[in-house]
């Protein structure tokens, strides 16, 4: 029988779970930070994620290790993060894509903020939520959400949030068989030549 476990992330797993972030939102990943760069949106996820602040610093992950491999990644903040990450942000981006492509990384990451809105308050927000192609239909992204879940109930968060694709139906599923409800659709109108950004559900579940 595997045995699934789930622990905090750590600097040491950056090149295991970056591209199982990538996975949970190719699309607007390439629209920002792999269009017109001389970087991927892979090789800026890796680099931040042997990092312990910001949206994608390792501090906010946790690992699913299925029989001691790791198998899926998932994160979880709070609004009361915003200009802190921000800050970090601004410094990740400019340090790796200077000051010229790293300007047009941040219009791009402001212009998908629109359709993926970050956090406000102290929502108990779950984001970058992926499992290994291999691992997949084994309930570890389930079992994932779930101990984010009880990590905002932990905190005393009264709601939890997430967005996903509106074209990634498995996954809206999934979250609805967890008690999410959908409370709104954001139309994207963003597309470059790398990707084209999709729709996004804003889904809601009280704690």
């Amino acid at each position: 029988m595997s045995a699934l476990s789930i622990r905090p992330a750590s600097p040491s797993d950056a090149a295991a779970i970056a591209p199982l972030v990538y996975s949970s939102g190719p699309a607007a990943f390439d629209y920002v930070f792999s269009h017109g760069t001389n970087s991927s949106a892979l090789a800026f996820l890796e680099h931040t994620l042997r990092e312990p602040g910001g949206e994608f610093g390792y501090a906010n992950h946790i690992v699913a290790e299925l029989d001691g491999k790791v198998a899926g990644v998932a994160a979880s903040f709070s609004g009361d993060s915003a200009l802190r990450y921000m800050l970090v942000a601004l410094r990740q981006i400019l340090g790796n894509y200077g000051p010229i492509r790293g300007t047009g990384v941040i219009r791009r990451g402001l212009q998908v903020e629109s359709v993926i809105q970050p956090p406000t308050g102290v929502m108990h927000y779950i984001a970058h939520v992926g499992v290994a192609a291999e691992s997949r239909r084994n309930g570890i992204g389930r079992k994932m959400v779930e101990h984010l879940l009880e990590e905002g109930k932990r905190l005393n968060r009264a709601t939890a949030v997430l967005d996903v694709a509106s074209e990634n139906e498995p996954a809206r599923k999934l979250y609805e068989r967890l008690g999410f409800s959908t409370i709104e659709e954001r139309k994207s109108k963003f597309a470059n030549s790398t990707a084209t950004v999709p729709h996004h559900l804003r889904m809601t579940l009280p704690l």
